[in-house]
């Protein structure tokens, strides 16, 4: 089992409100979810107007394989040219630490 975490940290420049900060992530959040099958949530910077933190989680039963859906993750979140992209990292959660 590979359990792995993309935390994507978000500048959203176009942004006056807590409403209009909502408009733009829920599309991300969503359609992530949808196309990726991650789950997803906003984990940070959730007062500020102007950006937010991301974390999106998978699992899968190779490493490569869940590399390779963080990164279209990854690539679907920077195709989004009303956010800009401050930070990405990742971390991965052994399987022993899991037991």
């Amino acid at each position: 089992m590979h359990a792995s975490v993309l935390v994507i940290d978000l500048h959203l420049p176009l942004v006056d409100s807590l409403k209009a900060k909502r408009a733009s992530i829920t599309p991300i959040l969503e359609g992530a979810r949808r196309r990726h099958k991650v789950a997803v949530s906003e984990v940070g910077h959730q007062d500020e107007w102007r950006r937010s933190e991301l974390a999106f989680a998978t699992v899968a039963s190779s490493e490569t394989q869940a590399r390779e859906v963080l990164d279209a993750v990854e690539r679907f979140v920077w195709s989004f040219p009303e956010v800009e992209v401050v930070s990405a990292g990742r971390s991965w959660l052994d399987e022993e630490e899991a037991r």
